[in-house]
């Protein structure tokens, strides 16, 4: 069964690993600052990394390529994210990483976490051209799967709309990693299954399947 998943806040912790950069580099009293800028990694890191070379000085370009590599290096492999992806193989799951960014940026963090040896695979949007939530990205990751789409499969993400809304309009059943957040009002679909963690909500879809 085909289990796509998202990778930032969802089987790595990007808001921690952000955070402890943030810290190491500017100070603990500019992480507020940092993580307001930061947009929960909504905004672009060019943009990102002009704002913080304005703050700080320095060249924005040396900022982008510290930023990305300051991020990576914060990361660290997480047992209970580890156990639940070997759990879900298994139990017949094919666990496939569907995520916007850069494919350098995202690969690494794969390789940093160890993720890379216990996931099937990946599509990141920079690599196939097309980004979530657009219905292409999960079917170019379900053929790269081997699997077909929906087929009973899952999406599983921190996003209400590019991983939840998108899974959904691609015809799958959706995980929500809350982080302690409501679900938005308005929206006119919801999960079928809610975790307050990403290694909590892929407990949840193997024992909702």
């Amino acid at each position: 069964m085909l289990l796509l998943i998202d990778l930032d806040n969802t089987l790595i912790d990007r808001r921690a690993a952000y955070k402890g950069w943030a810290a190491s580099r500017f100070g603990a009293s500019e992480v507020p600052w940092l993580v307001e800028a930061d947009q929960d990694g909504y905004e672009k890191r060019e943009a990102l990394a002009a704002k913080i070379a304005a703050r700080y000085g320095g060249d924005e370009r040396e900022m982008l390529t510290e930023l990305r590599a300051g991020m990576v290096e914060q990361l660290s492999p997480d047992p209970g994210i580890d156990a639940a992806l070997i759990d879900a193989k298994a139990a017949g799951f094919v666990p496939f990483v569907v995520t916007n960014g850069t494919v350098a940026q995202q690969e690494a963090k794969l390789r940093r976490t160890g993720l890379d040896r216990l996931v099937a695979g990946w599509t990141i949007s920079e690599g196939v051209g097309v980004r979530k939530p657009d219905r292409r990205i999960f079917e170019i990751a379900a053929a790269a799967a081997g699997r077909p789409l929906p087929a009973e499969g899952w999406m599983v993400g921190d996003n209400s709309e590019k991983d939840v809304g998108g899974g959904a309009a691609a015809g799958l059943r959706t995980a929500w990693v809350a982080l302690g957040r409501e679900w938005p009002a308005g929206l006119g679909y919801r999960p079928a299954v809610t975790g307050a963690t990403g290694m909590i909500t892929l407990r949840q879809v193997l024992s909702a399947t």
